[in-house]
């Protein structure tokens, strides 16, 4: 029998591995066995070998993750990233259906001091400036809720970002903890305590949010990964 990969690699060369990580598994590890975390997983598909994460997703959301073999391209790499030279490319689903097909989100964005949650952060005049574009793929209801698929650009690279520029204009992600109707839910998601209710509230296990596309050009050369979203992703949009 063929034993399961550890990762799902979309590319791998001398130089890097890009695996499309999984929703609900952390990229560095806070506790658990070596399968708790992406960088234990991809030490393990290296043998041992070196590897160094190049750009991170929060642990909810899947899609394309880069990781270097070496020092010296994890340096080259994660400049391009810092210099905004790379396009990233999402799909979410939200809740509603927004009134246009294209969205240009223009808000600032900066710690949420009111907020019990220590990580969550707000739109605030005095924020990092920041841009997201989104385009409506499709517009569907099911349970009697109303859901919409958007293919999202993040023009800046913020915490949060799209989660909090999709809430702000009315469209929460869908199974969003922080960003939602009750950031409370968060809170009793890290404390084990989350109610019956707030499952049925949140729908989906894991934020409706997947890094689908990262492009960039490195060495002279023009890359492009992509990545299909987790079959729930899939089945809850009705693809």
């Amino acid at each position: 029998m063929t034993p399961t990969p550890v990762v799902n690699v979309i590319h791998e060369d001398p130089d890097i591995v890009v695996v499309n990580k999984p929703a609900g598994l952390v990229c560095h590890p806070t506790k658990g066995d070596v399968y708790s975390s992406l960088i234990s997983r991809l030490r393990l598909h290296r043998e041992g070998g070196p590897v160094f994460l190049v750009n991170r997703l929060d642990r909810e959301t899947s899609g394309v993750t880069v990781a270097a073999k070496t020092a010296v391209v994890s340096g080259e790499l994660g400049r391009l990233f810092e210099a905004r030279a790379v396009a990233k490319v999402y799909f979410a689903i939200v809740h509603g259906h927004p009134p246009a097909d294209e969205l240009v989100i223009e808000a600032p964005l900066g710690k949420d001091e009111s907020s019990p949650v220590a990580i969550k952060d707000t739109v605030r005049q005095d924020g990092v400036a920041a841009t997201t574009r989104a385009w409506v793929v499709k517009r569907f209801e099911r349970d009697g809720g109303a859901f919409s698929v958007l293919r999202v650009e993040p023009l800046s690279g913020r915490k949060h970002q799209i989660r909090i520029h999709l809430a702000h204009v009315g469209h929460p992600i869908v199974g969003d903890k922080i960003y939602g109707a009750d950031a409370g839910r968060y809170l009793r998601f890290v404390s084990c305590v989350m109610t019956e209710e707030d499952r049925a509230a949140l729908i989906v296990e894991n934020q409706a949010l997947h890094a689908a596309e990262l492009g960039f050009t490195w060495r002279g050369v023009a890359r492009r990964f992509t990545a299909e979203p987790e079959p729930w992703f899939r089945a809850f949009a009705g693809d």
